[in-house]
């Protein structure tokens, strides 16, 4: 893949299932990354993030526990057209990380934002505490499988527009 694929791992491990991106991107580099994918555990650094976006990536994915009002546990893969789309995700804020502030930060520094996937799940609580609660613990694993299958399906769509005129 040529321009490569950021996958952004966010979370805040002293906020119970806040720390669920930081788990899954411990969990991917456990495993082989293909060439032209990078996994960040980028924990509750925006601005690093916001600098990470100004290479020229085709995709951002983007974990974090995500507040939808769905059963703790519940995975989530979704593709916000905008920014503004973001707004209306409640990614969970305990982090300190506003995604649409580090989007906004991004574009400020003269960086365009890429495609981006939002690949989330319901958190149980958010409150002080180092730990997963069981649910969310249990949904680790599936979205592993759902980042490495939307990396997978990227490859092969690159590699078709590669081939195709």
């Amino acid at each position: 893949m040529s321009a490569g694929v950021l996958v952004a791992c966010i979370g805040n491990v002293f906020l119970g299932d806040d720390g669920f991106g930081v788990e899954v991107a411990r969990r991917l580099a456990e495993g082989p990354v293909p060439p032209g994918i990078v996994v960040t555990d980028f924990g509750i650094r925006g601005l690093h993030l916001a600098y990470a976006l100004l290479e020229p990536y085709a995709l951002a994915i983007v974990v974090d526990a995500v507040q939808r009002g769905a059963a703790p546990g519940t995975l989530y893969l979704l593709e916000p057209e905008s920014v503004g789309d973001l707004e209306g995700i409640a990614c969970t804020d305990a982090h300190g990380m506003s995604l649409p502030a580090v989007l906004a930060t991004t574009r400020a520094m003269g960086g365009a934002v890429p495609r981006l996937l939002l690949v989330g799940c319901e958190p149980a609580c958010v409150d002080e505490g180092m730990g997963l609660s069981e649910r969310v613990a249990q949904a680790v694993n599936g979205a592993v499988t759902m980042v490495r299958d939307v990396l997978a399906n990227e490859v092969r769509r690159v590699r078709r527009e590669e081939v195709e005129p």
